[in-house]
Order: C-alpha cells, then sequence, then structure tokens
C-alpha cells in the first residue's frame, strides 16, 4: 500500500498506525516530527505532479482542507482519492476507522480506542463558559457553526457565541467581539499563532485561554489526550 496524504491530523493518524505506508504528505504535515516523506506542497495547493509521480494506491484528503478542484484532477487521473468531513469529535471515530481499515487496508489502531474512551469519559466546566474562539486577525476571524473545533469544546463546557452565525469561519470586527461579552476567549496557536499579548490587547478586561491548535482542530492520534489538555489549558485561563 502507497499511501499520499493531503492533510496534516490524517498524515498522523497513518504514521501512528503504520508508517511504512506513507510515502508523500504535504508541508504542513508536522506530526510525526521525524516523518520522512516526499512533501507534495501545501493543503490548498498541492503539487498534482508530484503526487502522481509517487503511484499511491489512495490520497486522503477532507472536505474542508483541500479544493474540489484538486481532487476532481486527481480523481480524473485514475487516482482513488478517500475523503473525510469530520464536523464533530463523534464524526471522527467511524470515518478515522473506515479510512485507515477501509481506505488504506490496515488494522484499526489502539490509540483510536483510547481516544474513543477519552472522550466518552469527558468531563465539561460546571459552570460553563460562553466564550469566543478566533482563528485569525487581521481580519478576525472567529469559530462560527458546524465546526470540529466548535464540538470539541462544546462537550468541554465552553458555549462558542457565534455557533449560530450563517458562516462557519465568520469574520467579525473585535469592537462586536466584545461587545458579545464573552465570558472567556480561546486563542489557539493555530492557523494565527496567539500569543499571551493578544488576549489583554484586543479583549481588555476578558478572560483568555491559550491552548495548543492541534489538540483543538486535529483529528487523529492527539484526540486521546486533548480532553485533559485542553482542560487544563482553559482552567488555566480563567479566574
Amino acid at each position: 500500500m502507497r499511501v499520499v496524504s493531503l492533510v496534516p491530523s490524517l498524515t498522523e493518524s497513518v504514521a501512528a498506525t503504520a508508517p511504512e505506508v506513507l510515502v508523500g504528505a504535504t508541508d504542513w504535515c508536522s506530526h510525526p516530527a521525524d516523518l520522512a516523506v516526499t512533501r507534495v506542497r501545501g493543503t490548498k495547493n498541492p503539487d498534482l505532479e508530484a503526487v502522481k509521480a509517487l503511484r499511491p494506491d489512495v490520497v486522503l484528503a477532507n472536505a474542508e482542507e483541500n479544493r474540489p478542484p484538486d481532487i476532481a484532477l486527481l480523481r480524473a487521473a485514475g487516482i482513488r482519492v478517500w475523503m473525510t468531513d469530520i464536523r464533530t469529535v463523534d464524526d471522527a471515530f467511524p470515518q478515522l476507522r473506515a479510512m485507515l481499515v477501509d481506505g488504506c487496508g490496515l488494522p484499526s489502531p489502539a490509540w483510536l480506542d483510547e481516544a474513543e474512551r477519552a472522550w466518552a469519559a469527558v468531563e465539561p466546566l460546571s459552570p460553563p463558559r460562553r466564550a469566543v474562539i478566533p482563528i485569525w486577525r487581521r481580519p478576525w476571524m472567529v469559530v462560527g457553526r458546524d465546526t470540529f473545533t466548535g464540538d470539541v469544546l462544546r462537550r468541554l463546557g465552553v458555549e462558542n457565541l457565534y455557533a449560530e452565525h450563517p458562516d462557519r469561519y465568520p469574520k467579525i470586527p473585535v469592537e462586536e467581539l466584545n461587545a458579545a461579552r464573552p465570558d472567556l476567549v480561546v486563542l489557539p496557536d493555530e492557523p494565527y499563532a496567539f500569543t499571551a499579548e493578544d488576549g489583554p490587547e484586543a479583549f481588555p478586561g476578558v478572560p483568555f485561554a491559550l491552548v495548543g491548535g492541534r489538540h483543538l482542530t486535529w483529528y487523529g492520534p492527539s484526540l486521546a489526550e486533548a480532553p485533559g489538555v485542553l482542560r487544563r489549558e482553559l482552567e488555566n485561563g480563567m479566574p
């Protein structure tokens, strides 16, 4: 089996299960740190000729991360593409298992069972917190409706104030974000690398939590430790 992955979290999922089958990954595939495969540029601009040259049995992709025209061109070239569309924690487990077992011909890994158990036992914050979750600034963008990130935080007792917004990642002026009167601002370190200076500067007087983007947004082996890690990070940001 020869696998090319166009999504960092899916790359890590395969690498944690059977690293020998991976032959290609994006420049953004940072886990594991010692991953030694051919790089095929980014999720939004993959080098399709490089992908084809690797002669993959399957290319792993995601409906949010990868562009439909790229997927169509790969399929037109006769390459099998396995698509995922993961928008909740409950989506992640069956889709990852199907991708690994049916898509890649691998056994279901122990880390996936461990992740499922971890999320079944999660204890949400009490009382719940009302939060905004920025993902970018200049312009400010936040997590909106129907996202994996929003569902992760919901399970941890964090209510996304923009969960009902028509857009999945709306652009909201920072003045409006503050006017929503959040109890908490959740600042991940990716895709924008928020720091401790961003909270007080943009949201004066509002508690903020710095969280790891991999635990907040990736669906893969990090799911096993994400509930505990994120809860600690959220608690560290609250008075």
